[in-house]
């Protein structure tokens, strides 16, 4: 069973039984997930159920019939659920929990009636005998009526409509009309409404040779299908069994005997009806090819009884004789009709009805008749079954009209896998639908899957793919058989296409290639990059004009060492309509509380920059849109971001310390804020330094090295799949994206050392200014010597004055305050961000985000206030 399908009845169960708090479905699916074990059906251990679960029930009878219905239409799970219910009840408190819980749910849907009673009007005269008699009647034609299946001709344009709506160019055939409306063509007996005709001469009067004979006569023509004189077929409603009236004048002893070989024409009876039932297009090719089995040995049966007739026109057949002879064709046609209407009750098609006549015939292992009759119709029945698995473990071809193969095809576009934000394509355009695998090929069912997907990706690639040890698959009780055959259409399904991304079309180049650029692989390229889009990303989103963005990309990836890169033209610009911190929120919320409040959040109140907005994006052509999807991009996309922005905060912060470097110059006054503005810079620097260091060379580059190695020994492509998904999922989560609590600390960090930068920059800006004020040249030639004393005395008087404005500024302006709430702000977050880092890192065993911890606070500095704060948090869990 799937994660998703896990989630799904969890979740299903949790609102039946109105289950509310707790740890949710999310603390369930864990627990299943961690300790769940495959469960094997075996006959005693089902039997033992049934048994304890009768003796639990207060009506065993009822419980009985009802197991025995079930099974009889072939319903899965049906063991493996009696088997967890028995379980149940040897619970005591499990059980006594689930009974509160009825009475609770019973008592919020049903409320306590008012203390108004009514009561049943008194009639005026009581109900004769004959008067209950036809009530109950009524009563019982209304009960019969209302559980009658559907009639065959609404269930055939049913399915008919199922099937035209699914594939509406390939509609069913239909049989003309005229063949339902004549009954004489069915073979089975014709019920007239019109009342029997009473005979002229009572077969009670008559000497007992004369009705042994009479009888013989009758019983020939009842076991054909046609009523006798003295014995006729009742009416049957729906898929009820033949019975039949035998005249109430014949002798007991001859009346016993008619009465043991009527079942066989009861079961003639159910066998022509689901014959000329199923025969029709609408119940698929392997009802087609049951029937045409059972049709085969009904030929055989009506052989039987033409020889009986013979015997009979000879005067050498008696009563005894013909129920001598009729023995052992007895046993055949029960099982028939027991087939036949196991198959009728389920409504089984397909891979439901290989499953029935695979289980019968296992159950028949002590019976070597039983068992050869059930083997001779399973593998008639399954010949077009199988010969559509062979197309599609063969060649990756579906060729299922009546809808009935264990994998169905959906109408998906692979165009469109660029668009879509899951794995849509590879995981939705062919599924396994539970109820057609037969129980045979269960086991394997997966690997057919994955098989023919394999072979169609290669196949829609132009590629004529044929398995070169392929062969016919025919039924047998052995399951290695189709174990071998299948496993070896497997290997060779995943070789050929592993060998035709790896190879043909370069899957790990194509890796490599996107790692230059959304992983930031290539240095040189992305200080060419930022230098030439500097400018043209300090604007709004809406002013940047994407072509010139588009052109200066073109520039940078020629001008470095990118140039070499043979797939560089498949890389675009994106520009986002959220930030990166807002993008990973939304991810992060998706089924969670807050899901409504930020999806509903108007993100016209942020004017994003082009930086925020800024992101790769790159062309990936089929088949390599399987691997690299739109799924898979947008996790590139997201660490792009992040690395991304990282690397423009540490620009900021080195364009401060370069222009800091103009202050070395004055002799300030007071350099008290001075060394702090400096100190606090460099311990920002160190911070986004550092953080950068861990990400590129403690997270991914060792990460991508261990998918490297995996994707050598990967056998399937599903093995690629999920190697690939595993690599993008641990950079993202070491990188601390996937913690909604350490982003938005780590976000509020980078938005201070941003606002620290730009406050820097402004103060510079205005010292600049000042400058360039005083700076007036009015020299015209070679300077003289007393004009180059001058020129000195004037630049000692300038920095004078400069130094003067700078302290006059910056005691004005509250600077040495504004540098203090900088530095206590950022001390704060990064406090918070090493506390919560070691909580992490200790609970959830995420070992490599220690190193940050180490290499943010490599000189203890942060320690003692760290151990501080963790005294605090555990005082406060004892309190």
């Amino acid at each position: 069973m799937s994660e998703f399908r896990i989630h799904h009845d969890v979740n299903e169960l949790l609102s039946l039984l109105h289950v509310r708090g707790g740890d949710g479905a999310e603390g369930y699916i864990d627990l299943l997930q961690k300790h769940r074990t495959p469960y094997v059906t075996t006959t005693v251990s089902s039997h033992s159920a049934k048994v304890k679960l009768a003796e639990f029930s207060k009506t065993p009878e009822d419980f009985l019939r009802k197991y025995e219905e079930l099974k009889s239409k072939n319903v899965r799970n049906l063991d493996p659920l009696v088997y967890l219910l028995s379980k149940l009840c040897e619970d005591k408190e499990t059980l006594q929990c689930l009974q509160q819980n009825a009475r609770e749910r019973s008592d919020s849907v049903n409320p306590p009636a008012s203390s108004s009673s009514f009561s049943l009007p008194q009639t005026s005269s009581k109900m004769s005998m004959q008067e209950l008699d036809e009530l109950r009647k009524k009563l019982g034609n209304v009960t019969a009526s209302s559980n009658a299946p559907m009639p065959a001709e609404v269930t055939r344009k049913m399915l008919r409509d199922k099937h035209n709506k699914k594939n509406p160019l390939q509609p069913n055939p239909v049989f003309p009309n005229w063949v339902y409306d004549r009954p004489a063509l069915l073979g089975d007996f014709i019920t007239s409404t019109s009342p029997p005709q009473d005979p002229a001469v009572s077969i009670g009067t008559m000497p007992l040779a004369a009705q042994e004979q009479a009888l013989v006569e009758d019983l020939l023509f009842v076991l054909v299908g046609v009523d006798g004189r003295d014995i006729s077929a009742q009416p049957v409603l729906g898929r009820q069994n033949r019975s039949f009236i035998v005249d109430s004048t014949l002798d007991m002893s001859i009346k016993e005997l008619v009465n043991r070989i009527l079942p066989v024409a009861s079961y003639y009876s159910t066998i022509t009806r689901f014959i000329e039932e199923k025969s029709s297009f609408e119940y698929g090719q392997v009802n087609h090819a049951l029937t045409a089995a059972m049709r085969t040995l009904m030929k055989e049966y009506l052989i039987l009884v033409t020889q009986l007739e013979h015997l009979q026109r000879q005067g050498l057949l008696s009563l005894q004789k013909l129920w001598f002879y009729i023995q052992p064709t007895m046993r055949t046609m029960e099982i028939l009709a027991s087939i036949a209407s196991s198959v009728d009750k389920g409504e089984c098609m397909g891979g439901a009805t290989l499953s029935l006549l695979h289980d019968r015939t296992f159950n028949f292992t002590g019976d070597s008749q039983a068992q050869e009759l059930c083997l001779y119709l399973t593998k008639a029945a399954s010949v077009p079954y199988f010969e559509i698995l062979e197309k599609w473990i063969y060649r990756g071809i579906i060729n299922d009209p009546y809808s009935e193969f264990m994998v169905e095809e959906h109408e998906l576009q692979k165009e469109k896998i660029q668009e879509d934000y899951n794995d849509k394509y590879w995981d939705q355009r062919y599924t396994v639908v539970q109820l057609r695998i037969p129980s045979f090929l269960q086991k394997m069912a997966d690997k057919i899957l994955s098989t023919g997907k394999y072979l169609n990706v290669v196949r829609e690639c132009g590629r004529d793919v044929t398995c070169p040890d392929a062969k016919e698959v025919l039924y047998t009780l052995k399951e290695r058989v189709y174990v071998e055959q299948i496993e070896k259409s497997y290997n060779y399904a995943s070789k050929v296409l592993l060998t035709f991304l790896m190879e043909d079309k370069e899957l790990v180049l194509r890796l490599k290639s996107i790692k230059h650029y959304f992983l930031m692989d290539k240095g040189d390229f992305f200080v060419h990059l930022m230098d030439l889009t500097e400018e043209e990303l300090k604007k709004p989103v809406d002013d940047i004009v994407p072509p010139r963005l588009e052109a200066l990309l073109e520039l940078a990836l020629r001008m470095s060492t990118a140039n070499t890169d043979p797939f560089k033209d498949d890389v675009k610009i994106d520009l986002m309509p959220h930030d990166v911190i807002t993008q990973l929120l939304r991810v992060l919320a998706i089924e969670t509380k807050q899901e409504k409040s930020i999806i509903n959040s108007d993100p016209a109140d942020v004017a994003l920059s082009g930086l925020e907005a800024f992101s790769f994006d790159y062309i990936v052509k089929w088949p390599l849109s399987l691997i690299i999807n739109r799924k898979a991009l947008t996790r590139y996309q997201m660490l792009f971001r992040h690395l991304f922005y990282c690397k423009h905060v540490e620009r900021l912060l080195c364009n401060v310390w370069i222009s800091n470097k103009d202050f070395k110059q004055y002799s300030l006054r007071s350099p008290k804020w001075f060394a702090a503005a400096f100190a606090l810079r460099q311990r920002m620097l160190n911070f986004v330094q550092n953080i950068q260091y861990y990400m590129m060379f403690e997270v991914i580059e060792p990460t991508w090295h261990v998918m490297e190695n995996n994707l050598k020994t990967a056998s399937n492509i599903d093995d690629v799949l999920c190697h690939h998904t595993s690599f993008l999922d641990n950079c993202l989560k070491d990188c601390m994206l996937t913690n909604p609590e350490l982003l938005r600390i780590f976000s509020k960090l980078m938005s201070v050392c941003v606002m620290f930068s730009n406050c820097m920059q402004r103060f510079t800006q205005s010292m600049r200014l000042e400058r360039l004020s005083l700076e007036q040249g009015t020299m015209d030639g070679p300077p003289t010597v007393s004009e180059q004393s001058e020129e000195a005395e004037k630049k000692r008087l300038q920095t004078k004055f400069l130094a003067e404005y700078v302290d006059i500024l910056q005691s004005d302006a509250g600077f040495e305050g504004t540098i203090s709430k900088f530095d206590s702000n950022f001390s704060m977050l990064l406090l918070d961000l090493l506390d919560k880092l070691s909580i992490y890192s200790t609970n959830d065993c995420e070992h490599s985000m220690i190193s940050i911890i180490y290499r943010l606070d490599f000189n203890g500095f942060y320690t003692e206030r760290l151990e501080r704060m963790a005294i605090e948090r555990s005082q406060k869990a004892a309190a």
